[in-house]
C-alpha cells in the first residue's frame, strides 16, 4: 500500500490535451483559471501561481525585502524550505520549538526569539491543521512583522471559520502529488495586498513589468518590457495548470474522503496506549489531513522504526512525519549550538509516523494499517 497516491481521470487528460492543442505551454489561459479557482475557493484578493510551495515562499521573502542581516522566525519541526526561503535571501532562520500535541509553532516561544533584526514570522499549519494564528497576529503587529503563512498542506484548512493563507500578509500552498490536489510540482502565494501582488507577479517573471507604449517611438510602440527588479523564473506552465483546474473539480470531495478516513484511523486507535493521535484544536474547525501523522509517544526512534519496519514487511509504506530542521546538516554546519535546543522538535522527528492516506483509501485499508500498527505496539509493550 502507498503512502500516498494522486487522483486522476479523463478530465485531467482532456484539459491536458486542450492546452497541448492551444499551444500555451508556458504560463497562459489555464494559469488565469487556476489563480482565479483558487482565488474564488480561498476568498482572496490575489492568487499568484508559481512552480512549487518552495518558489511561493522564496518570492515572499523577496517581495518583502529580506536580505542580509535579517531574522525570520521558523518553527523548529517543519520541511526544511519553510526555513530555506529565508537562506535563499541572505537572511537568517531562527528557529522556535513546537508544541507537542499539534506540532506547530509553540507560539508562547515566539517573542524571545524577536531581535530589531526580526523581519518575519513563517506560521507552518503542519499536516492540514492550522496553527493559532491570533496570538501570531498580535505579536507580528506589536513588533511591526510580516507574517507568512506556509499552508503548503494545509488547502481546506480553516481557522476560527477563516481560510488559512488569508490571515497573515501572504499564504503559500503546495500541490505536490502528496497534497489534496496536485500539478505534479507547482504551488500558488496569495495576498490581499494589490501592491505586493504585482510585485510577486513581476518576482515570478525574471522582475519584468509591461512597459507603457511609447506613442513616440520612431518605429512603432514594440518597446520590450521593463526589469526594475532582480527576479526569476518561478511561473507555473499552463500544462500543470490545466491539471489544477481539472483537480479544482475534485477538492471537495478528495477532502470530505481524507477526513473520513482520517476518523476511521482515530477509531482503530484510540485503544493503542503508546500512541499519541493527531491534534484538533478548538479553533481549527477545518483539519485538512494532508498528511495522518501518529506520535510513538516516549518511546524514541528504535519503537518507532520497529512500527515502520512491520508495516514495510506487509508492503505498506510510511515515512517519518517530518524533520527536525535545527538536526539537518546545513543549520547545523552553519550555526551549530547558536541556534539553541528544540527537545519537542527533536523529538517529534524521532516519535512520529506519517501513515498512509490517499484518494480512494477505505475504511477496510485503515482497519488493516490500524491492525498492525496496534499488533506490533502491543509486542512491545
Amino acid at each position: 500500500m502507498k503512502l500516498a497516491f494522486p487522483s486522476f481521470d479523463e478530465v485531467e487528460v482532456e484539459n491536458v490535451r486542450a492546452a497541448l492543442q492551444s499551444g500555451w505551454v508556458t504560463q497562459g489561459p489555464f494559469v488565469d483559471k487556476f489563480e482565479k479557482l483558487f482565488s474564488d475557493y480561498q476568498d482572496c484578493e490575489h492568487s499568484i501561481a508559481t512552480t512549487s510551495c518552495t518558489a511561493a515562499l522564496h518570492l515572499s521573502m523577496a517581495a518583502i525585502g529580506v536580505g542580509p542581516g535579517d531574522e525570520v522566525i521558523v518553527p523548529a519541526f517543519t520541511w526544511i524550505t519553510s526555513a530555506h526561503c529565508a537562506e535563499y535571501m541572505g537572511g537568517k532562520a531562527v528557529f522556535v520549538d513546537v508544541e507537542p500535541n499539534s506540532c506547530n509553532i509553540d507560539v508562547t516561544k515566539i517573542e524571545e526569539k524577536i531581535t530589531p533584526a526580526t523581519k518575519a514570522i513563517v506560521a507552518v499549519h503542519l499536516f492540514g491543521l492550522s496553527a493559532d494564528m491570533d496570538p501570531i497576529l498580535e505579536i507580528a503587529k506589536k513588533h511591526n512583522l510580516f507574517v507568512v503563512e506556509d499552508g503548503a498542506c494545509a488547502l481546506g484548512t480553516t481557522y476560527k471559520g477563516r481560510m488559512v493563507g488569508t490571515i497573515g500578509d501572504f499564504g503559500c500552498f503546495s500541490f505536490h502529488p502528496r497534497k489534496t490536489i496536485t500539478t505534479g510540482e507547482g504551488g500558488m502565494v496569495t495576498t490581499a495586498n494589490e501592491q505586493m501582488a504585482e510585485r510577486l507577479k513581476s518576482l515570478r517573471n525574471h522582475g519584468c513589468v509591461a512597459r507603457v507604449a511609447n506613442e513616440d517611438e520612431e518605429f512603432g510602440p514594440w518597446s520590450m518590457s521593463a526589469f526594475p527588479n532582480l527576479g526569476f523564473n518561478l511561473r507555473l506552465s499552463d500544462i500543470q495548470a490545466a491539471v489544477g483546474v481539472a483537480q479544482f473539480q475534485k477538492l471537495e470531495g478528495l477532502l470530505s474522503s481524507r477526513r473520513a478516513r482520517a476518523s476511521d484511523y482515530s477509531t482503530a486507535l484510540s485503544s493503542v496506549k503508546m500512541l499519541r493521535l493527531p491534534d484538533e484544536a478548538a479553533f481549527a474547525d477545518g483539519h485538512a489531513y494532508q498528511s495522518y501523522v501518529i506520535t510513538v509517544e516516549g518511546q524514541g526512534r528504535q519503537r518507532r522504526n520497529q512500527i515502520m519496519t512491520a508495516l514495510k514487511e506487509a508492503n505498506i509504506d510510511t515515512r517519518p512525519g517530518t524533520h527536525c530542521v535545527t538536526m539537518t546538516e546545513y543549520y547545523r554546519g552553519k550555526y551549530g549550538d547558536a541556534m539553541g535546543d528544540f527537545p519537542v522538535a527533536q523529538r517529534l522527528e524521532d516519535e512520529t509516523i506519517a501513515l498512509p492516506l490517499f484518494p480512494g483509501m477505505t475504511n477496510e485499508d485503515v482497519k488493516l494499517v490500524a491492525g498492525l500498527v496496534g499488533e506490533t505496539c502491543a509486542k512491545m509493550s
